[in-house]
């Protein structure tokens, strides 16, 4: 059985005569409850497949019409490409017609065609009365220049003629595409024995095959598929657009229900708040307030909730803006997903419009970069790449990894890389790692605009200063250290800066302006530091003997470890540069005569204490000059 991956639904009043028709045209009863066929009402759900002329099958899905189940209709026309709205010859348009007609619209359903039933039970006059009474109501719809067939699906009148249309229709319908992650919406869930947890609907996106995992959200819970049914018939893969059955192991009846959605693991989550794009039916009586207690549908999820407006204080019927659903319980969809609104009670249908953003934190009303953020996820919808792009830019500053921007656009890693990569080349988008982290180059732009003003502040309150050390760098500017190493790492292939050994940071272009005074001062140090060797004074030390206050002589003290004059041993001591060259050539000797350093006979060679020492040693373990093994230090091989 080929399928052709697309499916129709059907639309319209109680009582219209879909079932029936559905019937008619597939042989197929998808009235499957017992309550159904009882009292000839459709309640739920129901499936037929239906065979094109060229041996391909379609799916029909045939949704219920009472308007206390309209949430079972939204959850079966989330699926649709292509609809059939029904409306009976003996009653015309009648109000669920208007507001399924509605619900296909706001669900972005842009293909279709009327089905006007029951002509065997009316006169052709009033046929031909409720033939314009449909057309006058699909006028301003994607309904408006669909054809009208007036059909018996009883008597057989009409039948063939709507069964080629209905066939030139589907045939005309663009397959839905299968890139991206696999995704089903749950519609039924239900256990069989001897298999375990069946599960029904119709995927959205991607393919599933035989012996993949897939994960059930909100919940979590993972299962491997043992089986899949295409239209009742045994498959080894489904894919989007297929009614599908997915026979699930190692999870719980209990633990799904419709409105979860099955889908590849790792890659969607549920979420609480939306950010949305919400046209409100004209029809309304009043306009659309904020704060309104809303149903919110979307896949096969309803959920309660409240819409909070962010760009009005207001919407007026037929109007639209941008909007934040703060859910009750979770849901789970993806950027450029459809929905409904209905009003919370008694259940009214609002209005509908698009999914944006899975929200990560409250929305504020009325605030400009908000609103500009979701404008430029709304207008990137129709691109994965713009989509991406935009995503990385509201992500702002940071190294963000390739499998969070993956999640963030619901495709495959190896996708998405592939389009960063197209991105970068495109001058938008940076990584520092070979692919793994990314950066946005305006938010690189923006990061380095903060190292520089950071930079610039702290050489201004220190201006004897040549270098700074990395660590006062990342306290004063407040950038992430791997985002810091990563803009100075850029900022020097610019030629703003220079690393240097040891975590220093070095200005391009700067020079230290010395007053005689502090020349002085460096010099009168300078000398006592040569002059004590291995056993160098503290700073306190060098300011009394230098009859200086000691904020001055700390501040040209690491002026000249910047100048390479002095070395910082760390603890707040300091030797002559020189003298530590020595140290690391007596270290060097000693240890290639001895095997490993011999601590005694080197203290004697420099005339020093342990106190002095020890420090010295530790500074040359940190250079990467010794290391210790055990108890004792040995030249680290180079």
């Amino acid at each position: 059985m080929e399928i052709q991956p697309i499916v129709i639904g059907t639309a319209g009043h109680i009582d219209h005569g879909k079932s029936t028709l559905v019937r008619a045209l597939t042989g197929v009863d998808p009235d499957r409850l017992k309550e159904e066929k009882e009292r000839g009402l459709t309640i739920d759900l129901g499936f037929a497949p239906l065979e094109l002329p060229d041996g391909r099958t379609v799916g029909i899905v045939d949704v219920p019409g009472h308007e206390r189940f309209i949430k079972n209709m939204v959850a079966g026309a989330s699926g649709i490409d292509l609809v059939v709205l029904v409306v009976a010859a003996d009653d015309g348009v009648m109000p669920q017609t208007r507001e399924h007609l509605a619900i296909m619209d706001l669900l972005g359903v842009s293909r279709g065609l009327v089905a006007l039933t029951k002509i065997d039970m009316v006169e052709p006059e009033l046929a031909e009365l409720a033939e314009e009474d449909v057309r006058e109501a699909v006028a301003d719809t994607f309904l408006a220049d669909a054809p009208i067939h007036g059909v018996s699906a009883v008597s057989g009148e009409g039948l063939e003629a709507f069964k080629e249309a209905l066939f030139a229709a589907a045939g005309a319908c663009p397959a839905r595409p299968v890139g991206g992650l696999f995704r089903m919406p749950v519609q039924r869930v239900f256990s069989s024995k001897g298999f375990g947890t069946i599960l029904t609907g119709i995927p959205v996106d991607g393919v599933v095959r035989v012996g993949e995992t897939l994960e059930v959200l909100p919940g979590g819970h993972r299962g491997k598929v043992r089986g899949l049914q295409a239209y009742r018939q045994g498959t080894d893969e489904a894919r989007a657009g297929h009614s599908t059955a997915v026979n699930l192991a190692d999870v719980g009846r209990d633990e799904v229900r419709r409105g979860c959605v099955l889908a590849t693991p790792g890659f969607f989550r549920a979420v609480r708040m939306v950010g949305a794009r919400l046209r409100v039916l004209e029809g309304l009586e009043r306009p659309f307030a904020d704060r309104t207690a809303v149903r919110l549908h979307t896949g096969t999820a309803e959920v309660l909730g409240e819409a909070v407006l962010l760009d009005a204080p207001e919407i007026p019927p037929g109007g639209a803006g941008l909007v934040q659903f703060r859910l009750e319980e979770p849901v789970v969809c993806a950027p450029g997903d459809p929905f409904i609104v209905r009003l919370a009670s008694p259940s009214v249908t609002l209005g509908g419009g698009v999914i944006l953003e899975e929200s990560r934190y409250r929305l504020k009303r009325f605030k400009g970069f908000v609103l500009d953020e979701l404008e430029r996820q709304e207008a990137s919808l129709g691109s994965t790449g713009d989509l991406l792009e935009v995503s990385l830019l509201r992500l702002g500053e940071g190294l963000h990894p390739l499998t969070d921007l993956a999640v963030g656009i619901k495709r495959p890693r190896g996708e998405t890389a592939e389009l960063l990569a197209a991105i970068a080349e495109r001058g938008g988008a940076v990584s520092v790692d070979g692919g793994q982290k990314w950066i946005h180059t305006e938010a690189l732009e923006g990061a380095l605009e903060r190292l520089r003003a950071a930079l610039a502040a702290w050489f201004e309150r220190n201006p004897l200063r040549d270098a700074i050390d990395v660590r006062d760098l990342r306290g004063e500017s407040g950038l992430e250290a791997s985002l810091l190493d990563a803009l100075l790492d850029e900022e020097q292939a610019r030629g703003g800066l220079q690393r240097e050994a040891g975590g220093r940071v070095r200005l391009c272009g700067r020079e230290v302006e010395l007053d005689p005074e502090v020349g002085k001062l460096r010099e009168a140090i300078s000398s006592r530091m040569r002059a004590a060797g291995f056993q160098p004074p503290s700073v306190e030390e060098l300011a009394e003997a230098c009859a200086a206050q000691l904020k001055q002589v700390s501040e040209v003290v690491e002026m000249m470890v910047d100048l390479d004059e002095l070395e910082h041993l760390g603890k707040g001591q300091f030797m002559d540069a020189a003298c530590v060259g020595r140290a690391r050539e007596e270290v060097i000797a000693n240890c290639e005569r001895n095997g490993a350093l011999e601590i005694p006979e080197l203290r004697d060679a420099l005339k020093t204490t342990r106190k002095f020492l020890i420090p010295l040693l530790e500074h040359l373990d940190a250079q990467g000059l010794t290391l210790r093994q055990g108890g004792r230090r040995v030249l680290r091989r180079r």
